[in-house]
């Protein structure tokens, strides 16, 4: 029984069945995490989306913000655009069975026991675990509901950028939805910065990477995340691991093996347009 751990697809199904080709992966007995981004950019976000909901209980996934455009586009708030390459997947005779699967998916995975925390985009350093549970409860609560076409109609907005209990309603949701799923920097009292796309080496001070600055997360705990593909899985601390390896954009799908921390990867088979 292994667990396998694989960055963002973003529709690129056959290297996704080729990558776990090569780890030799079977949902009867393994485990297979994927940090969010299941569609667009890449050619086959049908096919990527049918085959992770076939795995049933072997699969642990995370919503990323081209899975939440996606319900925006299927809800007819957010516009359709060509490059995302959405439109065998919005035609399908299955669509309407798929986004509703999809939007009932988290947004935050914990396994308390191999102390793994998984969110598409990271854990804000103003958050401790308790908060970011709750958080994330909030948000697939109304993603899961039928009020969710005006969740996504309110969700686009890069304020409120700064945590407090205090916060309520849609903006509290926009927030947390911005931390799991778009956050890179931040400002270094962790203020979120959701501007800034630039490699590490080019961000402006005095911005730093979500995972530079001190964590409230209880020690021993791993984050695994995607989202940030410029980052080539690379500069993070010890116990931070990036997965999106920029599969879609002509570079890998990458697999982490959790029990041995050894890393697989599967070379894009399609030239980014």
């Amino acid at each position: 029984m292994a667990t396998y751990l694989i960055g963002d697809i973003h529709g690129c199904y056959h290297e996704l069945r080729h990558l776990l080709d090569k780890v030799s992966f079977d949902p009867a007995q393994d485990t297979l995490w994927l940090t969010g981004d299941l569609v667009a950019r890449g050619p086959d976000s049908l096919e990527v989306l049918r085959f992770v909901k076939s795995l049933g209980s072997s699969l642990k996934l995370v919503l990323g913000n081209h899975d939440l455009h996606l319900l925006g586009v299927f809800a007819k708030i957010s516009r359709n655009k060509p490059r995302d390459k959405l439109n065998d997947l919005l035609n399908a005779p299955d669509a309407d069975e798929l986004i509703n699967w999809l939007r009932r998916q988290p947004v935050l995975q914990v396994d308390e026991d191999k102390k793994i925390i998984m969110a598409h985009a990271g854990i804000t350093p103003q958050w401790d675990l308790e908060t970011a549970k709750m958080c994330a409860r909030e948000v697939e609560a109304i993603l899961s509901s039928d009020s969710y076409p005006l969740f996504i109609n309110s969700m686009y907005g890069d304020l409120p950028n700064n945590w407090s209990p205090e916060l309520s309603g849609l903006a509290r949701l926009r927030f947390s939805t911005n931390a799991l799923t778009r956050m890179r920097y931040c400002f270094p009292n962790g203020q979120l910065d959701m501007i800034c796309k630039d490699k590490p080496q080019d961000a402006p001070a005095p911005l730093k990477p979500w995972f530079d600055l001190p964590s409230q997360l209880s020690n021993g705990y791993s984050i695994i995340f995607g989202h940030w593909a410029s980052l080539e899985g690379k500069g993070t601390p010890d116990n931070v691991y990036a997965l999106d390896t920029g599969c879609c954009w002509g570079g890998n799908l990458t697999c982490l093996r959790w029990e041995d921390k050894q890393y697989f990867t599967q070379s894009s088979l399609s030239a980014p347009k």
